[in-house]
């Protein structure tokens, strides 16, 4: 077992007070040293505000991840591209990292290297990685995976109202509005304990509307389910505003005194009658009526969107459209009202907030703001303009990368401000990525086109990967670095309410483990940077606060010990007296002149839908007994119990026209890629539709299948709606096993982690 270290509650046998590592919830529980196999035993916290004690599975078997035989205790390295990877010392694999990342910087300049980050990452190492890109490695080119989870509601959120917090109020308010609409969201499949909230909304009269081509756990829980065709969520709430402006329900006073822009949207919602909305989404005018009233007689109300609206290419529109039905009812900046994101990552509001994007710097400034640069210079110690500009998004950046071309999905633009430091006349610059350093992601399964990513990561000169498991990135690295996860370390996250909380230290890491905050110390060190780096993360956390103040997400006036003391501080926190903001927008928005704006949008079709060749569509999403990608929750026998596979959910009208009966292989073809799972058959989805969860890799990613279109102002992929094609594949029944990931396989049965290495 491991045994804690000093300074830790565990010495005493005390419980120490912290916060599950998954979801964007953060749930509070208390961990104390195991008395069985694993190192501490999760207990439940009831005093923390969010869950009250309450865990989902994943949260209750976290602790399983932290075993030494599931995780990696030591670095690894490839002598050769075909070689496989074998243990090797710290020393050998940081230098290998860094000579790797000047040897592409010599040849092709600093843009040529890149650095993607991760939505679970802590604050302090969102922070300090994108310190690390832009002070240490110079280059423009960072972003991380949460530019997937929820950058259209992001852009729709600083569209709107000056701002982007996932919620501008605390969850608890939903128990306690009128009527709530939600979008493309499964809180009983992916945040479990948030549900009660949901429960408690009914039981004290409030209603519930629930959007979702499938009729989820959570849909079954509704007044009303309304059941569109993906990719037609903007079409639907311009159906709705159109409705409850025709029928008298819009709030003239509010819209008068504290908004702009509604007579270009109104006029856009007026080209959306109802008829026509039933046309293009499949929702009965009936529905929409019944939804419009619902929603428009509440005295108070509230939308909440997830990925579901959001992964599309055009999913900051949609996200307006349904702020644009808020701001028309008057349900927006008053107690019980509002419009808020269900965001998915665990760190996924703070890891977008301190410099790990791509066009931002901490505080969630604007990377070409000059006052911006001055403030974050100073701060940093560097000239301003020494400071890159921005870089790519997330998956243009990964297409970007080798040197051998990819498939012209990247923007190719250059960072506007001093994008070739360290050029001379011999270096190369065809825009390429040719170096990647990667910390907590695993874009091999969560990308979309995930089997092209997947090339592009294997066409690296250099791949270095900072993981707590052998992911499938992880096994396409030349270095892997073995680093401290949630139980190992303390720092800052910031939950889906803008919460800003404490993750308590429990336990040692097993030695050969290091925080991701000594491995960029170590790599800045050996780059030629040995300042500015430190590997403690309370004096990080505090250079954070230094680089925030001023800015929209100011956290100058949150500590650890405040933090402790009040269960979490809400941001804008600007000073040490401050109380902190649970409830944004009470007296003004974010705006120059105070006023939420209207955006004048209009539905348009998804990027690619169904033909004759590929008449379906396809949706993806996640199921209560995995997360994200799997890396970690595949390691957990209970969760591989619950949900041991992927599957393909199919209508009995579907199966009957496919010949094809529940648990029969199936397989799923877009124009990217093919996807082998088993049947699920279940009237629940439409006839039209299938549904993949993404929680896998091999011949089950459903992510082979996805479209990279983005949308053009967040560049966001469309992950949730793509036109397929589904047969029986009976000839190819072994192929699942065949081409299972190496990783699940050997860790089920029991093998190391260096077995999976070699």
């Amino acid at each position: 077992m491991t045994t804690p270290g000093p300074g830790t509650a565990a010495t005493t046998g005390t419980a120490t007070d912290t916060h599950c590592p998954y979801c964007a919830l953060q749930c509070g529980m208390r961990l104390r040293p195991g008395p069985g196999p694993e190192p501490v035993e999760v207990l439940e916290r009831p005093g923390f505000p969010v869950n009250r004690g309450a865990l989902c599975g994943k949260g209750r078997t976290a602790a399983a991840v932290l075993r030494p035989g599931v995780r990696l205790t030591e670095p690894l390295v490839r002598d050769s591209r075909d070689a496989p990877l074998r243990p090797a010392s710290w020393d050998e694999a940081l230098d290998r990292v860094a000579a790797g990342l000047t040897a592409v910087r010599r040849r092709h300049g600093d843009d040529a290297v890149g650095v993607f980050g991760g939505g679970g990452l802590t604050n302090e190492k969102a922070y300090l990685l994108g310190k690390f890109a832009r002070v240490a490695l110079r280059t423009p080119n960072i972003d991380y995976n949460g530019r997937f989870c929820m950058s259209s509601a992001a852009a729709a959120h600083r569209r709107a109202f000056g701002i982007d917090r996932g919620l501008p109020f605390p969850l608890a308010d939903v128990a306690g509005t009128d009527c709530v609409i939600l979008v493309g969201a499964n809180p009983a499949e992916t945040m479990p304990p948030a549900l009660r909230y949901f429960r408690e909304l009914r039981e004290n009269g409030g209603r519930l509307i629930v959007v979702d081509p499938r009729r989820t756990r959570t849909a079954g829980q509704a007044d009303l389910h309304l059941q569109p065709l993906p990719g037609t969520d903007l079409a639907l709430a311009l159906g709705l505003l159109h409705l409850l402006i025709a029928d008298g329900r819009a709030d003239k006073d509010f819209i008068a005194r504290r908004t702009t822009g509604f007579a270009q949207a109104r006029a856009a919602a007026m080209a959306h009658w109802p008829g026509r909305v039933e046309r293009i989404t499949g929702v009965p005018v009936s529905q929409l009526a019944a939804a419009a009233a619902m929603f428009g007689e509440a005295p108070r109300g509230m939308v909440l969107t997830a990925r579901g609206p959001e992964q599309q290419s055009k999913g900051t529109d949609t996200v307006s459209a349904w702020i644009n039905l808020c701001l028309a009812a008057g349900k927006a900046g008053r107690p019980g009202s509002g419009y808020g994101c269900l965001t998915g990552q665990g760190n996924g509001q703070g890891g977008r907030e301190h410099g790990q994007k791509a066009d931002q710097l901490p505080g969630y400034r604007s990377i070409t703001d000059p006052a911006a640069r001055r403030h974050v210079a100073a701060v940093w110690g560097v000239d301003p303009d020494d400071l890159p500009g921005p870089g790519r998004s997330a998956y243009e950046l990964l297409d970007s990368l080798g040197g051998d071309g990819g498939s012209g999905h990247n923007s190719g633009h250059n960072s506007g401000h001093n994008s070739g430091h360290g050029s001379d006349g011999g270096i190369s610059h065809d825009g390429r990525v040719r170096a990647l350093l990667l910390m907590g992601s695993n874009p091999a399964v969560s990308a979309p086109r995930a089997a092209h990513v997947t090339e592009r990561l294997r066409a690296l000169d250099l791949l270095a990967v900072g993981d707590v498991v052998l992911s499938e990135t992880a096994r396409l690295a030349d270095v892997v670095l073995p680093v401290t996860q949630w139980a190992e370390e303390t720092g800052t996250t910031t939950n889906l309410e803008g919460r800003v909380i404490l993750r308590r230290k429990a336990v040692d890491a097993p030695e050969g483990v290091r925080s991701d905050l000594a491995v960029l110390h170590g790599l800045a060190a050996r780059l030629g940077v040995p300042e500015g780096f430190p590997e403690d993360p309370e004096e990080v956390f505090d250079e954070l606060r230094r680089a925030s103040a001023g800015g929209q997400a100011d956290y100058a006036g949150i500590s650890y010990g405040r933090i402790r003391a009040e269960d979490g501080v809400f941001w804008p926190c600007p000073a040490p007296d401050h109380p902190g903001t649970p409830r944004l927008f009470l007296d003004r928005f974010a705006t120059p002149d105070g006023r939420a704006r209207f955006a004048a949008v209009t539905h348009r079709p998804a990027a690619e839908e169904p033909d004759g060749d590929y008449p379906l569509f396809l949706t993806t999403g996640r199921v209560v007994g995995q997360y994200q990608s799997g890396a970690q929750t595949r390691r957990v026998d209970e969760l591989n119990r619950s949900a041991p596979g992927p599957f393909v959910e199919v209508h009995p009208v579907l199966a009957r026209r496919l010949g094809v009966a529940e648990g029969e292989l199936l397989a799923v073809s877009s124009r990217r890629g093919r996807a082998l799972a088993p049947a699920r058959v279940t009237d629940t989805i439409r006839p039209d539709t299938v549904f993949m969860p993404f929680h896998w890799g091999g011949a089950g990613r459903a992510n082979s299948l996805t479209n990279p279109a983005l949308d053009p102002v967040s560049r966001m992929p469309e992950f949730k709606v793509c036109a397929v094609r589904v047969e029986k594949a009976e000839a190819e029944a072994t192929a699942v096993t065949e081409t299972a990931s190496v990783t699940e396989a050997v860790v089920a049965d029991g093998a190391s982690v260096a077995d999976v290495a070699s």
